[in-house]
């Protein structure tokens, strides 16, 4: 009997090799009427003949497990573009998918994403389900080394354990699995030290899944869920504290992100979005700018890129009905970043001629570099946004603004580019410009467009150049290990004296 099956899965194997035509159709016929026929056998040979039918290709429950794979692979898919993971483990310019090797900019130094392909050699081809959960969850790598929270583990916790089902069926089964090794990540001690997150993740890390509000709408819980788990909102625009772990009671009121700043996203209305039109947040998600309010450029460029574009209308819908019931939280401003309203005939009264009062660098820097695209009114196109009614323009720091001319803007959203050159590292050797040349055209058009009371200085913009603000923990770095000798040295002098104190003195003759 079991050389019968034998020869009959032999025969399904060199059906399967044929077209799918009449005579493949026929064969499968032909080999489900012969497994039928030995089905008359005992109850036991019977259940044996019911597993064997299930796996011939073309019958019913052969087609329900396969749909239910597609199916589950599909929702992993979708929730893996909703995680943005595309975004920081593909190398720019080209690289291959999820084959690792992005840089992220963090203010302690780059860390350079890894493989997640399902490769065996180099990638995740041989975490469990369980390693990969906690991985994702808990920043934790098979092998037990410990990722650094560049990579949104924090927020991820929140995934459910559904969804982790998911995700890890998609990358095992649909991403290519790539065998390269990625630039490796070497920060400066101590933060080289990976161990030393153990210690953070005891502190900061909440391991626990999302709990839905039972107070509010299903569509407002699944908003939640996006924005709070999948999308890590927080992971940017929140404020981190002096060991840069987001400082929960200010959620989502500003945060920086190296050269950039992502902005208040509460539901206040002068300082966060609650001046936004739910049709307004809805383009924005979905395309990065709405005219005469906001573009998205850095970081935000990319989370539209990769992630946002490509969510369905309700789980947007979803987002922007969380976001507007987000607590506000006011920054400090007077004016909402988007409301100045500063159009300039400057540029086109004296152009050829000198800055007669203005600063005439600025001046000629924009002439020269930025009437063309942003028109000399600074009112804009249909393909540059204009330079008022502009939250980089607009806001009451000048980190966008001067991050966008350092390294430009390039997203891509239904296949049409947006781009506007770089003028710092990247720009080509005669478009770049100095420290000097930045400040000076970012205080012109703050003066006749954006927000005049921001100033910006070389300093300003050397400091945006190389990453950004450094967090405490950068600054003390360099003394936390001779500060650590010192402290060694004094606990073991207070030992010392203790003990010395506590021998017994000798007894006088």
């Amino acid at each position: 009997m079991w050389v019968r099956f034998n020869e009959l899965f032999m025969l399904d194997e060199s059906t399967s090799m044929m077209p799918a035509s009449s005579s493949r159709r026929s064969a499968r016929r032909s080999l489900a009427a012969k497994l039928l026929s030995h089905c008359s056998q005992p109850l036991a040979l019977g259940l044996l003949c019911l597993s064997a039918l299930a796996a011939i290709p073309g019958t019913s429950a052969a087609q329900d497990a396969s749909a239910a794979s597609a199916e589950l692979i599909a929702k992993g898919r979708y929730l893996a573009t909703a995680a943005d993971c595309a975004a920081c483990h593909t190398a720019p310019h080209g690289g291959t998918p999820f084959a690792g090797g992005y840089g992220i900019e963090s203010p302690l130094g780059t860390i350079f994403s890894t493989n997640i392909t399902p490769s065996k050699q180099d990638g995740i081809g041989n975490y469990s389900e369980a390693d990969f959960a906690r991985a994702v969850r808990e920043g934790v790598a098979k092998d037990g080394s410990h990722l650094y929270p560049a990579m949104p583990y924090t927020a991820y916790a929140k995934i459910s354990d559904e969804d982790m089902h998911a995700l890890y069926a998609y990358f095992m089964n649909e991403v290519r699995p790539v065998d390269h090794v990625p630039q490796k990540t070497e920060l400066p001690f101590p933060f080289s030290i990976r161990t030393s997150m153990a210690a953070w993740n005891l502190l900061f890390l909440d391991n626990s899944r999302f709990k839905p509000d039972a107070s509010k709408s299903a569509e407002w819980n699944r908003g939640a869920y996006l924005a709070e788990a999948l999308e890590h909102c927080s992971t940017c625009h929140t404020p981190r504290n002096v060991f840069m772990a987001e400082s929960g009671s200010e959620a989502l009121s500003g945060g920086s992100i190296g050269s950039w700043y992502a902005p208040n996203i509460t539901s206040d209305k002068t300082s966060g979005i609650g001046g936004w039109s739910d049709a307004e947040l809805t383009q924005y998600l979905k395309t990065g700018h709405v005219a005469g309010k906001a573009q998205a450029a850095g970081p935000m460029a990319e989370a539209v890129e990769n992630s946002l574009q490509h969510l369905n209308d309700d789980d947007i819908k979803a987002m922007v009905t969380y976001l507007r019931d987000v607590k506000p939280i006011a920054s400090g401003e007077t004016t909402p970043r988007y409301a100045i309203d500063n159009p300039s005939v400057a540029e086109a009264t004296l152009r050829g001629l000198p800055g007669q009062g203005l600063d005439e660098n600025g001046f000629h820097v924009f002439s020269g570099s930025c009437a063309t695209c942003h028109q000399n009114d600074g009112g804009g196109n249909k393909h540059y946004p204009s330079l008022f009614h502009n939250t980089a323009t607009g806001a009451d720091r000048p980190d966008n603004l001067v991050a966008t001319i350092l390294f430009g803007v390039s997203r891509t959203v239904d296949n049409v580019p947006t781009f506007m050159p770089a003028f710092g590292p990247a720009a080509s050797y005669t478009d770049k410009l100095s420290d000097k040349d930045i400040a000076d055209v970012s205080n012109y058009v703050l003066s006749q467009f954006g927000n005049a009371a921001v100033k910006v200085t070389p300093a300003d913009v050397a400091r945006i150049r190389e990453g950004g603000e450094k967090p405490f923990l950068a600054e003390v770095a360099p003394f936390i290990v001779p500060a650590g000798i010192v402290a060694a040295l004094i606990v073991l002098l207070v030992i010392a004296l203790l003990i010395s104190r506590r021998r017994p003195k000798a007894a006088h003759a």
